[in-house]
């Protein structure tokens, strides 16, 4: 391995260094760059990381790392290594566990909560933020009302699309910035670049260490780093594929489009909504397409369950998967 310290994008890396007891200092000073002012942390105790819904039917919940405070603020924290459908839903139906578990027996619970963050780390960028050109790096989401004004407090989403963050070291101005940068870049770095060399980062670097690992440890990081990887590959492939696709529909839709303006100027309309339509419809095929293609990349790795909740497919079109070729499984 070339690299000297652990991707933090990995499962492994980000639990190594953020998710055992003595890594609750670094924890609790990223964290404290990304939350309100009264409600800095000063102390943190992990928790499960999976919770159960109240009755079998519920789905489970299971947190990359999920923390409290000793006034009773939940922090979960979760790495997102590739998009997903439905992953705004996922979150909230995330942050919803430790909101019930609020819940008191009795008649004298006053339902008085705890505030709720949810953190994640994004290693791709929203598709909204693809389309109004906006490069923003930290979301952060309340519930407000019609005039913009925070309705509830207690309930925020806080997300960081690391591809937007491009600071080199000599930009780094702030505790936030360095602790970006650090994520973004760990994996890269050969040393503890001069901005970073404070006790609370000289310590992690000094964690993060590849070469001091035991060899289970490595062990284990090599197997994390391998899925990140494949996982990496199957989603630049699928989107390369996808717009090689894309491009390739619109010059034919283009031509045919010419040959026929000619002929058909009465129904200019008409024709015009219905190359909507088609466009519309080419989208959804090419999105299905690429999550098919991602699956059919996790099927030596992961379960079908896992596959199906990380690309949005059903469990019975991963089940196709294994035992059909792409092209026979129509979107």
């Amino acid at each position: 391995m070339k690299e000297q310290y652990i991707n933090l994008f990995t499962d492994f890396g980000f639990k190594k260094l953020f998710g055992e007891e003595d890594s609750k200092e670094q924890l609790i000073a990223f964290l404290n760059t990304l939350l309100p002012q009264k409600h800095q942390v000063k102390e943190l105790n992990f928790t499960h990381n999976e919770h159960l819904g109240a009755t079998s039917l519920d789905r489970r919940a299971v947190f990359d790392l999920n923390c409290t405070s000793p006034s009773g603020e939940h922090f979960i924290v979760e790495i997102q290594k590739a998009k997903q459908n439905f992953f705004k839903d996922r979150s909230v139906f995330y942050a919803s566990f430790p909101i019930q578990q609020q819940a008191q027996r009795g008649d004298d619970w006053n339902f008085e909560l705890s505030a709720v963050y949810t953190i994640g780390i994004l290693d791709f960028i929203f598709e909204e933020d693809k389309q109004t050109g906006r490069n923003e790096v930290i979301h952060t989401v309340q519930l407000k009302n019609q005039h913009n004004q925070v309705f509830y407090d207690k309930c925020m989403f806080i997300y960081l699309t690391m591809p937007n963050f491009n600071k080199t070291e000599d930009e780094l101005d702030t505790d936030q910035d360095k602790w970006l940068y650090l994520f973004k870049n760990l994996h890269k770095l050969q040393a503890v670049p001069k901005r970073l060399q404070t006790k609370i980062f000289e310590r992690l670097f000094e964690k993060a260490q590849i070469a001091k690992f035991t060899p289970q440890e490595r062990e284990g990081y090599e197997a994390s780093l391998k899925y990140y990887r494949d996982l990496k590959n199957v989603i630049d492939t699928a989107a390369m594929d996808a717009e090689k696709k894309g491009r390739e529909a619109g010059r034919q839709e283009g031509r045919e489009e010419g040959r026929e303006e000619g002929r058909e100027e009465g129904r200019e309309e008409g024709r015009e909504e219905g190359r909507e339509e088609g466009r519309e419809e080419g989208r959804e095929e090419g999105r299905h397409l690429e999550r098919l293609t991602i699956a059919q990349g996790l099927l030596d790795v992961l379960d079908d369950l896992t596959i199906a909740s990380k690309t949005g497919l059903t469990e019975t079109e991963v089940a196709q998967l294994r035992n059909a070729k792409l092209s026979d499984i129509k979107p």
